[in-house]
């Protein structure tokens, strides 16, 4: 993977681009790093969703916990969100520079990059939104330059429900990769995709039919289907679940992957209990469900997927119940139930999560109230901040967060 991103970094250095200089930064321009009373360290971006122009919501963070919005937030990317709700995990991504941020703008078929600027500030990049060569993107994976998305399709739009293959130039040029399209049945439904840590493989997960596509990366970013993918989550012994929806690769272990399964019945409603499966993914791309997977908790619907950066504890959103579901992870990558953050602590309809850079919080999008919930991270216990929740710019239809 080093040797893919390196060609085409040089190819593009041969037809004459040069890196641009901006990046984000922790205090705003001018400034002492301190605002609205307590320092910023950092910033935090959320995909509104909204139309006919999407936007994406800038928050400082700042060390007490209270976020407060970036000057001209929300910011405008160009392309349309779809003003409804995405079922999906990374509908909004970071460059592997840091450098961008990477939504999906499923309303207009397109995917657009902005620029972060000094004081966390955004602005369009590349010339504007491009097509996601599919239908309704909803999730975006991003490793060094190469990025892949998942188009939802429409049910009935032939040949656009797609993972498809993207670089990320150094001006945030997104360029399609040729001959990288891998077509879906247009029922499917995927809902994520992701790359592991080191970029040698690339996992998609179908909501619909329950299958989780794994694949190899080659080494000019190609994918090629492992044996026996797409892998039928109920074809396995026990059966892992139904929906499966968000999924994430331990931090610390590239071959451990981990997949929320959001539904305890074919065709039926959420649960409980919520179950998150445990695979080991083969170099070759195999996945093999650890013992004693699926793992249960005490929630409905288990969605959305967060890892903790030193790979012991998962966080899995169960939308139905409004609850955090805390694992701890085995080195086997088999998981123990801890407890679960009771909905009192969450807005309606949480859904996509993201830890801070350290790990020390843990943001959650509340897409049904218009808001984002943070929470304090010790180990597997989260503990609501007391600025929480924050509210989300009005008209937003919240999906896919970022933190920096």
């Amino acid at each position: 993977m080093k040797k893919f991103s390196f060609a085409i970094l040089a190819a593009l250095a041969t037809a004459g681009l040069v890196a641009a200089t901006s990046g984000a930064s922790t205090s705003h321009a001018g400034g002492p790093g301190v605002f609205g009373g307590s320092r910023v360290v950092g910033q935090l971006y959320i995909n509104d969703n909204t139309t006919p122009v999407n936007t994406v919501a800038g928050f400082d963070r700042h060390a007490d916990g209270t976020l407060t919005p970036i000057p001209g937030s929300p910011f405008a990317v160009g392309g349309a969100g779809t003003g409804a709700g995405i079922a999906s995990q990374g509908a909004l991504q970071l460059s592997a520079d840091r450098r961008y941020l990477l939504a999906v703008d499923g309303g207009s078929n397109q995917i657009s990059v902005a620029r972060i600027m000094p004081g966390g500030s955004l602005q369009i990049a590349g010339g504007g939104p491009v097509s996601s060569n599919g239908a309704n993107p909803v999730s975006i994976a991003v490793h060094g330059p190469l990025v892949y998305v998942a188009n939802q399709g429409t049910m009935t739009s032939t040949g656009e429900t797609n993972y498809t293959g993207f670089v990320l130039g150094p001006f945030g040029n997104l360029h399609p990769l040729p001959g990288s399209t891998v077509t879906l049945p247009d029922t499917d439904k995927p809902g994520d995709v992701l790359f592991n840590t080191d970029g040698t493989r690339l996992i998609g997960t179908r909501i619909a039919s329950s299958l989780i596509d794994s694949f190899t990366v080659g080494f000019f970013g190609h994918l090629t289907a492992a044996p026996g993918s797409p892998f039928s989550a109920q074809g396995f012994a026990p059966p892992q679940g139904y929906g499966q929806l968000g999924s994430e690769f331990s931090p610390t272990n590239p071959n451990l992957l981990f997949v929320s399964d959001a539904h305890t019945a074919a065709g039926g409603p959420a649960g409980p209990p919520g179950l998150v499966s445990s695979f080991i993914d083969a170099p070759n791309g195999a996945l093999t469900p650890i013992a004693g997977s699926p793992f249960q908790n005490d929630g409905d619907a288990s969605c959305w997927i967060e890892i903790s950066r030193d790979g012991r504890h998962l966080f899995v959103v169960n939308t139905a119940s409004q609850t955090i579901s805390s694992y701890s992870i085995a080195f086997n990558g088999a998981l123990t139930f801890l407890q679960s953050t009771p909905s009192p602590d969450l807005g309606a309809g949480p859904e996509d999560a993201r830890l801070s850079p350290d790990g020390s919080t843990l943001w959650v999008v509340d897409a049904g109230a218009d808001e984002v919930s943070g929470f304090s991270v010790s180990g597997g216990t989260l503990t609501p901040l007391p600025s929480s929740p924050t509210p989300i710019p009005a008209g937003a239809k919240p999906a896919g967060i970022v933190t920096t």
